[in-house]
């Protein structure tokens, strides 16, 4: 009786566990984890994302430098005309939150030397606000936004010729449900790397938004963003239309603007025309509520826009008079000559009309949609810049460190903490990634003098030189800034003259 052979126990490929967040993923060899950011490259763990340099030329007022497509192209010479900036994108986090930076590079400037340390941070508490440049009612204040299905923010105060949005926060990321925390987080994923999202905003519109791109509402893309309110308009063409019309009316949904009442029209000897508005009067010229919010004229629900007027006072009305209807954009207008019985006909415009007409859609800048990032970064994240987080708080409000997001400039909110709000269109490309969570990971990095580092308590044993990070990292994608973003090295980011001492660093504690 022959014995059956035993096939040999297949072993399962090693794994190893990678602590770059929360989630603790086991990734198996040749596998990434579930952010698609590290994975197991022989057993040891790699970020997969280049490590992004930003180099500007100094010898051409700041013009984009060519990009290098590989580390062959470079020669080791850092001083042939350009500087070099290490961001944070592609760097690596500090979680488990007591390490240091990944990086934290010095480099000299004239007489100092500065240092910035880089990091990705994990923002469990982030979102982005979002500005649409549309006349379009897309939903009422503080109405839901939603996308498939789940909410992931609402709809702002509306501003001058726009709409906005909050979209994220902490309590969609993480105080829904699973689904909801998901979905939001790859909403603003989306959004960050500048690529479409669909959204639909409850009893509103549906969206689709995407960084530096006109606005698609309701399957129209917009075009133009409004030249200004109602009463705007009339103050700003007022000269243009007197000669030629005896009375303008700019239909908006906010406040609509009528010639012959507007003190732009008196300063001009525009006579009264027995006009009557629908809507609440505000001041002379100027009414509220002519109409229902909509996506018409305006911002208005109508399309017909005689129908916010009532019957002409005949005692100043006249046959003949002429009567020019605009929308905020130019984009909807109508002429009308009153007739015997003062009932406005449309009428066929003159040349120079319509050349006044034109003139408002071509002072109306393209709509656009705007992404800001906004996150907080805590004290975690502080943690690897110092020991004593608390000073690097107080170094940011006394510009003594600056603080950019893939080298961008960032805006730092007043208040406690570190609050940072960046234009994703001013990072470079896919500077946003994820954790299961879940939560966004964002570059941020906090540049300042060396010795400004080594009294906020800096982890001085962790500092590189330049030269050191840019010649041994892997994968390296180094690009141009723009001439318009300020380097973030730049002196006037910095009140050094004002800087405090090491006592004084130490008083405040």
């Amino acid at each position: 009786m022959s014995e059956t052979p035993v096939k040999p126990r297949r072993e399962a490929p090693a794994k190893i566990r990678c602590d770059a967040c929360p989630v603790l993923c086991f990734i198996a060899e040749g596998r990434s984890g579930a952010c698609d950011r590290y994975a197991n490259h022989d057993g040891e763990l790699v970020r997969l994302d280049p490590l992004v340099i930003v180099e500007r030329n100094q010898s051409h007022s700041g013009r984009l430098v060519p990009f290098l497509e590989g580390e062959a192209d470079w020669d080791g010479d850092l001083l042939q005309n350009t500087r070099q900036f290490v961001t944070a994108v592609g760097a690596g986090t500090t979680y488990p939150d007591y390490k240091p930076a990944p990086f934290i590079v010095s480099q000299p400037l004239e007489d100092a030397e500065m240092v910035t340390v880089v990091t990705e941070g994990i923002y469990s508490y982030c979102g982005v606000k979002v500005k649409i440049d549309t006349d379009r009612h897309i939903g009422d204040e503080a109405a839901t936004v939603r996308v498939d299905g789940e909410a992931i923010g609402h709809v702002m105060t509306g501003e001058y010729g726009s709409r906005m949005l909050s979209l994220g926060g902490v309590d969609h990321l993480t105080g829904g449900s699973k689904k909801e925390g998901r979905v939001t987080c790859a909403a603003l994923l989306a959004l960050c790397n500048r690529e479409a999202v669909t959204m639909t905003i409850d009893s509103g519109a549906e969206l689709t938004l995407q960084a530096g791109h006109a606005p698609i509402i309701n399957g129209h893309q917009e075009e133009l963003m409004r030249v200004g309110c109602g009463s705007a308009a009339i103050g700003m063409f007022a000269r243009q239309w007197a000669p030629i019309v005896d009375e303008v009316v700019v239909v908006d949904d906010h406040i609509t603007g009528v010639l012959s009442e507007h003190q732009a029209g008196k300063m001009l000897d525009v006579k009264p025309t027995g006009i009557k508005i629908k809507g609440r009067r505000s001041t002379p010229g100027r009414y509220f509520q002519v109409a229902e919010p909509g996506t018409g004229w305006g911002g208005t629900d109508i399309e017909d826009p005689l129908t916010i007027l009532d019957a002409f006072k005949p005692d100043q009305a006249w046959e003949g008079l002429r009567l020019l209807m605009v929308s905020t954009t130019g984009e909807q207008w109508g002429y009308f000559e009153l007739d015997a019985d003062l009932v406005p006909q449309p009428v066929e415009a003159s040349v120079a009309l319509r050349a006044a007409v034109e003139r408002v859609a071509e002072n109306c800048e393209p709509a656009m949609t705007s992404v800001l990032f906004m996150g907080g970064a805590g004290g975690s994240l502080r943690a690897g810049v110092t020991e004593n987080p608390v000073r690097l708080t107080r170094s940011v409000k006394d510009a003594l460190t600056y603080v950019s997001c893939g080298g961008a400039p960032a805006y730092i909110w007043p208040g406690g903490g570190i609050t940072v709000m960046v234009d994703v269109l001013n990072m470079p490309e896919n500077s946003f990634g994820y954790v299961p969570t879940p939560a966004l990971v964002a570059p941020i990095e906090f540049t300042m003098r060396l010795t400004d580092y080594e009294m906020l308590g800096g982890h001085m044993d962790e500092v590189q030189q330049l030269q050191d990070v840019v010649g041994a990292a892997a994968g390296q994608n180094r690009q141009g800034q723009h001439e318009s973003y300020p380097w973030p090295m730049d002196e006037r980011h910095f009140s050094w003259e004002k800087a405090p001492g090491r006592a004084a660093l130490e008083d405040k504690e």
